[in-house]
């Protein structure tokens, strides 16, 4: 029986390695990739089977390299077809883009390979307020919000290293992050809201958030 393990193991694992999931994020450039080599001789297809439609193929001996819009015409102009490696990029990308897709290389040995490609949305820009009746003279009070998110983390950056942070892994939660700013720090901060796939940063402007630094740069001028 040690042989039929062995044998039923290398298919098991044969089959794992033709099976890929991608995860993108709405709106940005995704490749489906072949990863494999020598396919320079090969004949390859591109096929949405959510659709059950022929998107891509490239026969060499006839020369053919082309890409088709699909039967709604969700893939009219964001198809990126490269005739050296086979593989297929989808650009502008939208939820109508998520689903399987099946890959066929034809040549000295025929590869079937099958895509499973999902979606998250385009993240919402965090917002940066200020609460004036927190702020003195010196000083002002922020806070950093996103409404309706899930599984993301909240950050404040001072340059490039992290203050604070807060995640949560619920559905349509609510984040908010404080941050307090002395009038005179010279540093750059920034609002980050990010998951695993993407992230989105929000820059702050102390000059438009809090009044206050105005009257601080007055006293400043006073005393000189």
């Amino acid at each position: 029986h040690e042989p039929m393990k062995r044998m039923f193991l290398k298919l098991v694992l044969f089959c794992l390695c033709l099976w890929q999931e991608i995860s993108a994020t709405e709106g940005n450039s995704v490749t489906l990739n072949i990863n494999l080599t020598e396919v320079s001789d090969s004949d390859i297809l591109w096929e949405c089977e959510t659709e059950m439609a022929l998107i891509a193929e490239i026969i060499r001996a006839a020369g053919r390299f082309s890409r088709f819009d699909g039967p709604d015409g969700r893939f009219r102009d964001r198809l990126k077809l490269d005739n050296q490696t086979g593989s297929l990029t989808i650009t502008n990308t939208t939820i109508e883009h998520a689903g399987r897709y099946k890959l066929t290389i034809t040549g000295r040995k025929r590869v079937s390979k099958k895509i499973i490609l999902m979606f998250s949305a385009r993240l919402p820009f965090p917002v940066i307020s200020s609460n004036s009746s927190q702020c003195s003279s010196s000083s002002c009070s922020l806070v950093c919000s996103v409404v309706n998110v899930g599984h993301m983390t909240l950050s404040w950056y001072k340059g490039n290293s992290l203050l604070s942070s807060i995640s949560v892994s619920d559905l349509s939660i609510s984040l908010s992050l404080p941050l307090e700013v002395e009038y005179q720090d010279k540093n750059t901060y920034s609002c980050v809201l990010n998951n695993p796939i993407s992230n989105q940063t929000q820059h702050l402007d102390i000059t438009q958030l809090c009044p206050g630094i105005f009257f601080y740069v007055l006293i400043i001028l006073i005393w000189l």
